[in-house]
């Protein structure tokens, strides 16, 4: 259940008293530690005894070694199954922070409180945990539902512009795949700040959450949410590899574009739609140079992607403006060719 805060946290006060937790344990990382911490617990009401966690920002930090290390903390503070796990932050806190309470004593209780717009409008929804392997993205995770997830939009407030982008990507995403006023909305907005985006925020969760509703353990419809995300999280990964990763959202528009891209080349998007659709991404976005990274490269990250089957590369495509496929297997020729059009964007 998704609920919004008012300003004096009364939603989660109450949903602290429903149930005896033993003790509540806050996962934050140094970034929410300082602007976000302070204003929760000037809010919580709850006799329930708290602990701080604290992991170091960025995705290079979700990896098993971060996990083993709050397993550790965990049983050297004798948390038990009754405990309570509030993931304070964006993405990596509510991946790791989920991944850690489904598989601590073969589970606990854990809440989501997503603090940057990425986390609200997608990393704190559907139950996805999970960490990096090598640099291999979210390849060892559960599904997992959180008990509750919390939106406080004010946090978005206290980010910089690069994290607004970044979630925006996914918002962007979610129009695209399912409701073409959505995306109409969001391409118009000229200013990226949080006064503007925080009013199409509900709707972006809303996509989301229906989606998952309708397919929790993503056999069917819940793949159109990875539209974007074959390609993008390929680049990602190698860009992790190198020790320069760019922010998920980045990786998002990227891989949007090819895969608009490619959506046009397999025949299931229109030329015009296409142009219009990789527009509206590049107005928001700048390319990034991918040029030292050579096509084998990028398709043998696509070939080991989690998603696939039978080394076949499932892609997630458009239809239109508002509608997606999933399970569309390309030819390598055109996601090689999809892959030179964005190089040739970034040259232009």
């Amino acid at each position: 259940m998704i609920q919004f805060l008012d300003q004096n946290f009364s939603q989660l006060n109450h949903f602290l008293t429903k149930d005896t937790y033993s003790r509540i344990f806050i996962l934050v990382d140094e970034n929410t530690h300082e602007n976000c911490l302070p204003i929760l617990l000037g809010n919580l009401e709850t006799s329930t005894e708290i602990e701080i966690l604290e992991i170091e920002a960025g995705e290079e930090m979700k990896n098993i070694q971060t996990a083993i290390h709050l397993w550790e903390i965990l049983t050297e503070m004798h948390a038990d199954r009754k405990a309570l796990i509030v993931n304070l932050g964006g993405g990596v806190v509510t991946d790791m922070g989920g991944f850690v309470a489904a598989t601590y004593k073969r589970g606990i209780s854990f809440i989501n409180v997503p603090t940057t717009l990425l986390a609200m409008c997608d990393a704190s929804i559907g139950g996805k945990t999970g960490i990096d392997l090598m640099h291999y993205k979210n390849m060892v995770g559960t599904f997992s539902l959180p008990e509750h997830i919390f939106v406080y939009p004010s946090f978005l407030s206290t980010l910089p512009s690069d994290q607004l982008l970044s979630g925006f990507a996914e918002m962007l995403k979610h129009g695209l795949i399912a409701d073409k006023n959505h995306w109409n909305s969001l391409t118009q907005i000229s200013d990226l700040d949080a006064e503007n985006i925080i009013p199409h925020v509900k709707r972006s969760m809303e996509i989301k959450q229906n989606v998952v509703d309708k397919d929790f353990h993503e056999e069917n419809i819940r793949k159109t949410l990875n539209f974007g995300h074959t390609i993008g999280h390929s680049l990602e990964s190698l860009f992790l590899e190198d020790n320069t990763p760019i922010l998920h959202g980045e990786a998002v528009a990227l891989g949007m574009i090819c895969e608009t891209y490619l959506s046009k080349l397999e025949n299931l998007i229109s030329e015009e739609q296409s142009e219009t659709i990789i527009k509206g991404i590049r107005s928001k976005f700048s390319t990034i140079d991918i040029s030292k990274y050579s096509n084998e490269a990028i398709v043998a990250i696509l070939v080991n992607d989690k998603k696939n089957s039978n080394s076949n590369i499932n892609f997630s495509l458009l239809h239109c403006i508002g509608a997606a496929v999933f399970n569309h297997q390309c030819q390598t020729e055109n996601i090689v060719k999809s892959l030179n059009y964005y190089r040739n964007l970034c040259n232009n």
